[in-house]
């Protein structure tokens, strides 16, 4: 069997080990021949492609980023777009696919599922927004960066007794800022599930202040005030249509110290979130996903995303992935409403 794979939309820790463990798995076990098929969907659609082989993927286990580059072409946005993936596949005789990404790549996967061409899902993000599985690899990583970020920043803050207002990845949803945040120490979270009060937390900070320590918020880049809109960096989009977020820290931060009259700061750790070598768990998990897909071609489950669920690796539509953002439970948040301001 020839089996192709692809990584697409933005990079994040682990794709390494899920194409390892494609190949190794895939070639000494089955016998299969690989091709990668560079920088996602535009490589898909270009015909531009790597060879995949045991000796290809030694070594990459630790490393962040993926081998076969990645990008966020929508072959949906060109009315041929989906008969030149077809031809791309036809050309390289390729019997299946192994496609790794998150909610846009996968859902273009599902649409090419539905116009027949044979392939597997396995869901990335370092956001942990993917509907279907309860974890994606990535997300582990990101939270472990955010949170050695947030326990430096405390002694800055103690020291300079100064607000520190910190940014991190979460476009529609909160799931790092509030892991990195109860981990951290955090005073505020603020996620995108729900707007938050401006005036509820200049009060924590000031709450902060009363008791001789200085405040951290954590802020998802997603997150809005009420009856407010979006911080935007600008009003640019990709070509899944998504806007590029960037600057609700800053936002913040000027009116958190015009509020208060307290000096704030602001930090954006940006892409430094899912740069670099993957964590254990996202290794762990990572490898066991790739180990689990490529059991799904053989068994020709096309049509399908392998998740996690608990501790088992389960088979689910791939239209699972493309019904909607997994955000985080107002329950689960309101858990640790009493660590806010104090």
């Amino acid at each position: 069997m020839r089996v192709g794979v692809l990584t697409g939309g933005g990079d994040c820790p682990g794709l390494n080990a899920v194409i390892r463990s494609v190949v190794r798995k895939g070639a000494q076990e089955y016998g299969w021949s690989f091709t990668g098929l560079v920088d996602g969907w535009s490589g898909a659609v270009h015909d531009r492609t790597m060879r995949l082989d045991v000796a290809a993927v030694r070594g990459i286990l630790p490393l962040g980023g993926t081998i076969l580059g990645s990008s966020r072409t929508n072959p949906l946005k060109s009315p041929d777009g989906i008969d030149r993936i077809k031809e791309t596949v036809a050309a390289h005789e390729l019997d299946a696919l192994v496609v790794i990404g998150g909610e846009d790549t996968l859902g273009v996967a599902s649409r090419l599922a539905e116009e027949g061409v044979p392939l597997v899902g396995v869901p990335k993000t370092i956001d942990n927004d993917v509907s279907g599985t309860d974890y994606t690899f990535g997300f582990d990583t990101a939270v472990n960066i955010a949170t050695e970020a947030i326990d430096r920043l405390h002694t800055t803050a103690e020291s300079h007794k100064r607000t520190l207002v910190v940014e991190v990845m979460g476009r529609h949803s909160g799931w790092i800022a509030l892991h990195a945040g109860v981990a951290g120490g955090a005073n505020a979270i603020l996620i995108p599930e729900l707007e938050f009060d401006l005036d509820e937390v200049c009060g924590w900070v000031e709450k902060r202040f009363e008791i001789n320590y200085a405040p951290i918020i954590v802020v998802a880049e997603g997150a809005v005030p009420k009856a407010g809109q979006m911080v935007l960096k600008d009003d640019a989009r990709d070509e899944f249509g998504h806007v590029r977020l960037s600057g609700i820290a800053d936002w913040l931060a000027h009116r958190i110290e015009g509020v208060t009259g307290k000096e704030a700061r602001t930090t954006v750790l940006g892409h430094v979130q899912r740069g670099g070598t993957p964590t254990a768990y996202d290794r762990w998990l990572a490898t066991r996903f790739g180990l689990h897909a490529v059991d799904a071609v053989r068994d020709g489950e096309f049509g399908t995303m392998v998740a996690l669920r608990g501790t088992d690796i389960v088979r689910v539509p791939l239209a699972d992935a493309a019904r909607g953002i997994k955000r985080v439970p107002t329950g689960l948040y309101s858990e640790f409403g009493i660590f806010f301001g104090t």
